[in-house]
């Protein structure tokens, strides 16, 4: 069973952040508030985690995964942003947005689409996840806890836990998580594309 962590949503406790980051340096799989739903996330360069991403959300290769970082000085390192981009990255990170740009090679190949080569990025607002990117101090890879037979993400913790327990290494409870998961922006093309609608309000990208 994975270990679990109660981590209060606004003034986590730096000793629980430590161990839980400690996991994903390890190469674990976490589930930690993303400040939309609960999430996946482990290191960056974690195969096996990965691969467990992909198995437990029944995921192919044409998915995008995220790389949700601390602040904007993160992003330049993964993506090709241009001053447009830029300019709505600045303006709406953190929130509840995920915004798909052209990779870099830092960005390892297994979480680029397989065709377009790009990768999400986000800075989400959840006190949780800033501590926890804080104290790992690269970006973490992320992924929507929605499993394959369910409509909706899980929003409660402990049953997270009693769900997939023994799939994952540990899971943060920080109160209930939402249903929604972030609105999904492709900044890659000429112009926004709005990809999916979620929490955050698109109607600022489209015409």
């Amino acid at each position: 069973m994975s270990q679990y962590f109660e981590i209060h949503p606004d003034t986590p406790q730096p000793r629980l952040v430590r161990r839980a980051v400690d996991i994903i340096r390890q190469g674990g799989l976490i589930v930690y508030p993303s400040g939309t739903t609960y999430a996946l996330g482990c290191g960056m360069g974690e195969k096996a985690a990965i691969e467990r991403i992909r198995s437990l959300r029944g995921l192919g290769d044409q998915h995008h995964f995220t790389l949700a970082c601390r602040d904007l000085s993160d992003i330049g390192s993964y993506t090709r942003v241009d001053n447009t981009a830029f300019r709505l990255l600045k303006a709406h990170t953190p929130g509840p947005y995920t915004f798909v740009l052209r990779a870099t090679a830092e960005v390892p190949r297994r979480l680029q689409h397989a065709r377009r080569r790009t990768i999400g990025i986000r800075v989400p607002e959840h006190p949780v996840a800033r501590a926890l990117l804080a104290e790992l101090g690269e970006p973490l890879t992320t992924s929507t806890l929605l499993l394959p037979d369910d409509t909706d993400p899980m929003t409660d913790p402990r049953d997270i836990r009693e769900s997939i327990g023994r799939q994952v290494d540990a899971v943060i409870d920080a109160g209930p998580g939402g249903l929604e998961p972030s609105t999904v922006i492709d900044l890659s093309a000429d112009s926004p594309v709005v990809l999916r609608h979620g929490a955050g309000d698109a109607s600022v990208f489209e015409p």
